[in-house]
C-alpha cells in the first residue's frame, strides 16, 4: 500500500463517537485504514458507500503504490515499455508536473532514491551519507526529464516516478469526488491527516479541525483549529519523522531537492489551505518544508489563493506562528 511521509494527526472535531460505522442526523461516518495510515470519511447521507469507497481505494493502489509490484507506478519505473497508465497516474502525473514548475523544482516527485537512502523510503538506506553519494544520487533526479506522451511514460532508465509525498492528498480528493457523484454536497473526508470538507458538518457550522503542535518530545497536544470553508488542507512537518545519524546530526524525512541535504531549518510544520483540490496543497507543504520559512513567505506573495498556518522556531527556540 501507499505509505505516508509523515503522520500528523489532524482531530476532527465532530460530534461521533469513534466506532466503524454510524449515523446520526442522516451523517454516516466510515473509518478504516488505507496507504499506512487511517482514514476518516463523514458525509451527510444515510446510505452507505463502504463498498464503493474500498473498490476505489484498490484501484488507486493498484495504479500508484510503489509497494505493489504489479502497480502502473512500479511497471513504469522497472521500464515495461508497454504499459498504459490510467486516469488516476495521468492526474498524479500533471498535478506534480505543475507543481514542480511552481516550486522551481522545490516538489520534485523523482526524489524518491535520495529519501530510501536516507532510510525514510522503501528501498534501501544508506548509513551516514557522503557528500560523493548525495551528489551521485542527485544525477538520478530530474522531473523534466520524464514525458507523458498518448498515455506511455517516456523516460531515462535510471529516473523513478514517485508520488508518495503527495499520494494522500490524492486519495482524499477521488474520494471527495466519488461523493460529490452521488450528489453529496455535505461531507470531510481525511486520511493520515490531508482534509478535504465541502459544505457543513453534522453541528451545522464549518467543519472545524486542530492541528499538532510541533512537540518533539513523542507528546501530542492541539492548540490551534481552524474552520474549512468548502477547502482542503494537508500538513507537513520536520518535528515528529527524523533521525539522528552516528555524528549526533538531525536527518528529516524532508529531503532538499536542491542540496540532496535532509536539514532541518527552522520551519517545523506547514499547514495549506485552498479552495480546490488537496493533492496540491499536500505537494505544496512537502515544497515548503525543503524551502523554508523566508522563501515560503515570498512563493505566498506570488500565490495568494494559497492559505497557510507556518510554525516556525526562532534564535531563542519559541515556537511562532506565521498566517495570511
Amino acid at each position: 500500500m501507499l505509505r505516508q511521509y509523515l503522520f500528523l494527526s489532524i482531530f476532527i472535531l465532530i460530534t461521533f463517537n469513534a466506532c466503524k460505522t454510524e449515523k446520526k442526523d442522516t451523517y454516516t461516518k466510515l473509518q478504516g485504514n488505507i496507504f499506512g495510515t487511517t482514514y476518516t470519511i463523514v458525509y451527510k447521507s444515510s446510505e452507505n458507500y463502504q463498498e464503493e469507497i474500498d473498490k476505489v481505494f484498490e484501484d488507486f493502489n493498484n495504479s500508484l503504490s510503489t509497494y505493489i509490484p504489479s502497480s502502473i507506478i512500479s511497471k513504469v519505473n522497472n521500464n515495461e515499455n508497454s504499459v498504459i497508465v490510467d486516469s488516476y497516474f495521468i492526474e498524479a502525473f500533471e498535478k506534480a508536473k505543475k507543481i514542480y514548475n511552481e516550486t522551481d523544482g522545490f516538489f520534485d516527485p523523482t526524489i524518491g532514491k535520495l529519501i530510501n537512502a536516507y532510510g525514510f523510503g522503501s528501498g534501501k538506506e544508506i548509513n551516514n551519507l557522503t557528500t560523493e553519494e548525495v551528489d551521485s544520487l542527485k544525477q538520478l533526479m530530474g522531473f523534466e526529464k520524464i514525458v507523458l506522451k498518448e498515455n506511455k511514460v517516456l523516460k531515462p532508465d535510471e529516473i523513478e516516478f514517485n508520488v508518495n509525498a503527495f499520494a494522500k492528498g490524492l486519495g482524499v480528493d477521488v474520494i471527495g469526488r466519488l461523493l460529490e457523484s452521488k450528489k453529496i454536497e455535505n461531507y470531510l473526508v481525511e486520511i493520515g491527516g490531508e482534509i478535504r470538507a465541502r459544505g457543513m458538518s453534522p453541528r451545522n457550522s464549518f467543519w472545524k479541525v486542530a492541528i499538532d503542535d510541533p512537540n518533539t518530545d513523542g507528546t501530542r497536544s492541539q492548540s490551534r483549529t481552524i474552520e474549512l470553508n468548502n477547502q482542503s488542507m494537508a500538513t507537513s512537518g520536520n518535528y515528529r519523522k527524523f533521525k539522528v545519524n552516528s555524528n549526533g546530526e538531525k536527518v528529516v524525512h524532508t529531503v532538499n531537492p536542491k542540496t540532496g541535504l535532509a536539514q532541518e531549518n527552522n520551519l517545523l510544520s506547514a499547514s495549506v489551505l485552498i479552495e480546490g483540490d488537496c493533492a496540491d496543497v499536500d505537494a505544496y507543504a512537502t515544497a515548503f518544508m525543503a524551502m523554508g520559512l523566508e522563501d515560503t513567505k515570498a512563493f505566498l506573495i506570488a500565490h495568494p489563493e494559497l492559505k497557510v498556518v507556518l510554525l516556525y522556531a526562532n534564535k531563542e527556540g519559541e515556537i511562532l506562528e506565521f498566517t495570511n
